[in-house]
């Protein structure tokens, strides 16, 4: 029999499915529509993504003046290739977003397809930056543990989410990166210790990682600015970023930020590290909220310091992809930061983001088995614990995220589960995030249900915690 025709049937008879899902033994659910802040699955059942998918949908589904603009788009014309051609939705995206990235030096935009892409893009103008300055010795990156950065080999290599890279370590990723401690105050900072004392000893820790490796062959340093899906949430103490900064500079060390995951207004400014003083990374990620879910698009904003080094050298950058600025991708994110502006959504963000915090506190500030809730904006992050005064977490096994995530999902509100929250193996967390465009009574429609899905998980575990 020909292989076109093997027809491929489970155990109960049902025909395996030809699509590789992220499980071989668990099928996700079929999604056929999407309003709003909601998803409708095949059954009929509708599901609030308080999510975003993966902070994805910043202005929810179905926008009609994003699916016009793709449709606009696509009628004018689908697909060209940049090294002769541009379009206008391109350029149009790059004013849009340089304008407001200018005032914090970055004045150029690069859009690929993925965060994963972009990061990679981001490493190699990063060498190619040392490179056209004479500076060949720049061969090695310094990231942070508990931090990902997407899934293609630079990516990877420069991330720390260990489930992920172990079976990759020492046949694909690189072996030029080395890591420090990650902004993780719940579990980092000394009870003796202010804020400003952790941020300091985190800055001269990366400091002093700079000088074993020496600084004159270090490339960069890598930082998500808000840690997303690894380690939930986590925020950096004040005056961490600032210092890091000033730590770079004195080594000429460039700093490349991560706002893939919680960029493009999410944290209730546009760029999250703007509350973080003066920052100015060389070289930034965004991607996820930057096309909203209706595009594959990621992009890197770029300093114009680093601009200006490969304008007196090669005068172009050593990396190209076929969909690079792709038309329909970039009409897409250009109608959904439209949509942002037009509707004033982060600022909106960010006062509606303490109206979440306020509900997330009160409904499980005090549950027996959280330990911290922490974010900003629309990016909130619960770590789960078995006890609350030691913070010893839950072992693996017991799969409490998967518990909540499932729980919650039974009584229609789709959550971002995570495990391995603390060192990659122990700990487990659920992220909030969802569409920047959801009402004050729909986030306490989320809150409300995130609250019955944990007390239904406590009472379930209620006897065997004991």
């Amino acid at each position: 029999m020909p292989s076109s025709t093997v027809s491929y049937t489970a155990q109960n008879g049902t025909r395996e499915p030809g699509l590789m899902h992220r499980s071989l033994l668990e099928r996700p659910h079929q999604v056929v529509s999407g309003s709003g802040i909601y998803l409708t699955l095949a059954d009929g059942s509708r599901i609030i993504d308080g999510c975003g998918g993966a902070a994805v949908a910043v202005i929810g589904h179905g926008n009609k003046e994003v699916k016009e603009a793709i449709i606009q788009q696509y009628s004018d014309v689908a697909y060209v290739h940049t090294m002769t051609y541009t379009t206008s939705s391109a350029e149009e995206l790059a004013n849009e977003l340089t304008e407001l990235s200018k005032p914090f030096g970055l004045t150029k935009a690069f859009f690929v397809c993925s965060g994963s892409e972009a990061m990679d893009a981001t490493m190699k103008l990063a060498r190619q930056y040392h490179f056209e300055n004479g500076q060949l010795q720049r061969t090695k990156f310094v990231s942070r543990r508990q931090a990902y950065h997407g899934g293609t080999i630079g990516a990877m290599s420069v991330s720390s989410n260990l489930p992920r890279k172990i079976p990759y370590e020492g046949a694909l990723l690189l072996d030029n990166v080395s890591y420090v401690s990650p902004a993780y105050a719940y579990h980092g900072q000394k009870d003796n210790e202010t804020e400003d004392q952790y941020a300091a000893r985190l800055v001269q820790e990366l400091d002093d990682e700079f000088q074993r490796q020496g600084p004159e062959t270090v490339i960069a340093f890598v930082a998500e600015t808000v840690g997303g899906a690894t380690a939930a949430c986590i925020t950096p103490p004040r005056g961490y970023f600032a210092g890091v900064r000033k730590v770079c500079d004195k080594y000429g060390i460039l700093l490349i930020l991560d706002e893939v995951m919680c960029g493009s207004g999410r944290m209730g400014t546009y760029f999250a590290f703007e509350p973080e003083g003066d920052v100015r990374p060389d070289l930034l990620t965004l991607g996820k909220g930057l096309g909203g879910g209706y595009a594959p698009i990621a992009g890197i904003l770029i300093s114009q310091r680093v601009v200006d080094v490969l304008a007196k050298g090669s005068a172009s950058f050593v990396h190209g992809q076929t969909y690079q600025a792709h038309p329909a991708g970039c009409a897409a994110a250009l109608a959904v930061q439209r949509v942002l502006k037009r509707e004033d959504l982060v600022a909106k963000c960010h006062t509606k983001g303490a109206f979440l915090e306020k509900r997330l506190r009160s409904a499980l500030g005090d549950a027996k088995y959280v330990g911290e809730i922490r974010g900003r904006g629309f990016f909130w992050g619960i770590e789960y614990v078995q006890d609350r005064a030691s913070k010893r977490p839950f072992k693996p096994e017991v799969k409490f995220h998967k518990r909540i995530h499932a729980a919650a999902h039974d009584r229609g509100l789709a959550i971002y589960p995570g495990a391995g929250t603390i060192d990659g193996i122990n700990g487990d967390h659920s992220i909030l995030a969802p569409p920047l465009t959801a009402t004050e009574e729909e986030l306490e429609e989320m809150v409300r249900l995130l609250k019955e899905a944990y007390d239904a998980v406590e009472e379930e575990l209620g006897s065997t915690m004991k």
